[in-house]
């Protein structure tokens, strides 16, 4: 079955790939949208615009710094748990940098994260059943190590 023609919409002698509306001498590009929101449409166009991207953004953030892209084995079941825990991680770490690092880290990537904090010099001691990580108190990380366990503490309270 061929789809009918939408009104205004004209064929050029260029070529798109995508619908495009001709109105006062300009190009528009058509879409559509479909959701289950209810909202008004300014409100709807206006969250599309702003997240525009950011699918994209995170699947390849996924794929590359949460080894998304690289599955252990050829069985799908294995696979699927692959993915599922490297989704978790994923969330999980978006959560940390939004709640526990702060508004500087939210936008860094997980091998900034790695060099700016996990891999910092440190000595693991045990004592009386505790652990121990003691840094240089001169090191860059250490006040945000400090204040990154507080935060921790005060979600820990809150929840």
């Amino acid at each position: 079955m061929k789809q009918a023609e939408l009104p205004g919409v004209q064929k050029s002698d260029e070529e798109y790939l995508f619908p495009v509306m001709r109105l006062k001498g300009q190009r528009y590009k058509i879409f559509g949208i479909v959701t289950n929101m209810d909202w008004g449409g300014r409100e709807l166009i206006t969250w599309l615009y702003e997240r525009c991207g950011k699918s994209e953004e995170a699947h390849s953030v996924m794929k590359s710094d949460f080894a998304g892209g690289r599955f252990p084995s050829g069985d799908f079941g294995e696979n699927a748990a692959w993915w599922w825990i490297m989704a978790l991680a994923y969330n999980l770490n978006s959560l940390m940098k939004m709640l526990v690092l702060g508004e500087s880290w939210v936008n860094k990537r997980m091998k900034a994260i790695r060099f700016g904090l996990i891999n910092i010099a440190a000595r693991v001691l045990e004592h009386s059943r505790r652990l121990w990580v003691r840094i240089s108190a001169s090191h860059p990380s250490s006040g945000l190590l400090i204040d990154m366990r507080r935060r921790i503490a005060q979600l820990a309270a809150s929840g």
